[in-house]
């Protein structure tokens, strides 16, 4: 069987793109990769028929195009799996993947094809709504006279006329997606202004018609407690590998 692998825009795999987002009901984290330019697509072809794409990007560096983060083949061609990627990998010259472990697919290919694989982040989905009440907190919207000391954070709890806490929504992921972020100032802590601040932004994010999703470094345990009170769960996993395809 002869696979052709071709660099192309954006633009020729759109609708490839489309069915890999619409198949998997998730937040892509790397999804504003291809909106910034910060990855090439490769076109798979069989023949005259476009059978699936993939993607690459720079696992330390932007610029660089050394790891595989998309894969996705047409449900009829995926018999042809590993023959495809390890085409797709020859032509691209990547040495990492970078997959989602609610990505089945590519998941699929990191255990196969890779040595030394590790999870980098947690990824949480909303599963329930809470209503945590801080006496004096008010979650508001920051104003332009807020010291913020280079914080740029679109939201804020001001209690008593002080910032304790500040977040917001990212939206360049794939809709209807919202990634929660937030911190809290260190002379305010563990008094559940974090948990307070994720709640609101996540009603925020329903009220603008998005879905809120957070992740979260795997070793961070205490932002992972504040996202799971505040009703998120875990929905997987960011993992990385090294390819190691065995040559004949």
């Amino acid at each position: 069987m002869q696979v052709n692998i071709t660099k192309t825009g954006l633009d020729e795999i759109r609708d490839l793109r489309t069915m890999f987002l619409h198949e998997n009901h998730f937040q892509f984290v790397c999804n504003k990769c291809h909106d910034y330019g910060w990855a090439d697509t490769w076109l798979f072809r069989i023949g005259n028929v476009r059978v699936g794409y993939g993607s690459v990007w720079g696992t330390d560096r932007r610029q660089d195009r050394d790891t595989i983060f998309e894969f996705y083949l047409l449900p009829v061609y995926r018999k042809y799996a590993s023959f495809i990627f390890e085409e797709f990998h020859t032509a691209a010259r990547a040495i990492w993947i970078e997959a989602q472990s609610n990505d089945i697919f590519l998941t699929t290919m990191l255990y196969r094809f890779c040595e030394n694989s590790f999870a980098e982040a947690i990824l949480f989905e909303d599963h329930f709504q809470t209503s945590f009440e801080i006496p004096d907190a008010i979650f508001r919207k920051r104003s332009e006279h807020d010291p913020m000391d280079g914080d740029d954070s679109d939201y804020v709890v001001d209690v008593d006329g002080e910032i304790v806490a500040s977040g917001g929504l990212m939206l360049n992921y794939n809709i209807p997606y919202a990634d929660i972020y937030m911190q809290t100032r260190e002379a305010h802590r563990e008094k559940g202004y974090a948990t307070y601040i994720v709640q609101e932004l996540k009603r925020t994010a329903y009220k603008m018609g998005r879905v809120p999703a957070a992740r979260c470094n795997v070793g961070n345990r205490i932002s992972q407690a504040t996202l799971e009170k505040a009703g998120f769960r875990i929905c997987g996993f960011r993992l990385k590998g090294v390819i190691r395809i065995a040559e004949d």
